[in-house]
């Protein structure tokens, strides 16, 4: 059986900043996780804190964004491209540069993911939103890096070459899960009843059914003796959704999205397991 390594030696900092990422649970809640597992799956990809901190075998990450996925492909395939094409974004950051990148469409690869990282690295708060036509909308932000003095492209790319990546719905990765393999699922939280603008906003992508749809798929992935780790939101909704399947525990983080940081506080999500 493999195993997850020794999670303080291997730790590799995310390259991107995700909106409801989960550096916070791999700071402060590895230890909530179980250390031995034959596989990891991780379908809501994200930023990958959880993946990057205990670095697993045999994993497969995947996610619905193609822009996202196609990024990380390009740092595995050619990390040296992408961080030629950052340091250019570094050497030209500017307003007018921002967004004459926002609007633009790279032709090649390496470009492309380095378009993603810039814009992520430099937008307000490092939100992921597209308008209607799919295209990236957030505004410029406040931060000027676009190299970062934690950047570890090498490392990561050699570790992303024993990966599989896709672009996929969760539903079909999760059903692919084998006995044995540690399923983790940080989905966009979305609840029966919308309480606040960042859940609204959830809703256009990932609908209540969804939620429903995952559950279920997580419920069969437990069956066959997948191990289930699951991050959502502390609301009676999801809680209901889960409490007869998996066991439930609630867990308090910061939060990161909020354009003054008075108005950042302390906030809780439910963990929900079945080991």
């Amino acid at each position: 059986m493999s195993t997850s390594p020794t999670i303080e030696a291997s730790k590799i900092l995310p390259f991107l900043k995700w909106a409801g990422g989960k550096r916070w649970l791999a700071d402060s809640y590895t230890h909530a996780l179980p250390q031995a597992f034959t596989g990891y799956c991780e379908p809501f990809l994200g930023s990958g804190a959880i993946f990057f901190s205990i670095r697993p075998d045999n994993a497969v990450l995947s996610d619905i964004n193609e822009e996202l996925i196609e990024c990380y492909s390009a740092l595995r395939d050619d990390w040296r491209s992408v961080e030629r094409h950052l340091a250019r974004h570094q050497k030209h950051h500017c307003k007018d540069h921002y967004y004459r990148v926002r609007s633009s469409l790279p032709r090649t690869v390496s470009a492309r993911a380095a378009r993603f990282i810039y814009l992520n690295r430099t937008c307000w708060n490092g939100l992921y939103r597209v308008n209607l036509r799919g295209e990236f909308n957030v505004p410029i932000g406040t931060k000027h890096n676009v190299l970062l003095d934690t950047d570890q492209f090498e490392l990561l790319a050699n570790l992303l070459k024993s990966t599989t990546l896709a672009v996929s719905d969760f539903e079909t990765v999760i059903d692919q899960a084998k006995a044995g393999t540690l399923v983790f699922a940080d989905p966009p939280y979305t609840v029966r009843h919308n309480l606040n603008g960042f859940v609204k906003y959830n809703e256009k992508i990932f609908h209540w059914d969804d939620q429903i749809r995952l559950r279920d798929c997580l419920v069969r992935a437990s069956n066959r003796g997948c191990l289930i780790c699951l991050t959502n939101a502390n609301h009676p909704s999801i809680e209901a959704l889960y409490k007869d399947d998996f066991d439930l525990t609630v867990l308090s983080r910061n939060s990161v999205i909020a354009a003054s940081s008075r108005n950042r506080g302390k906030y809780e999500e439910l963990l929900i397991t079945n080991y």
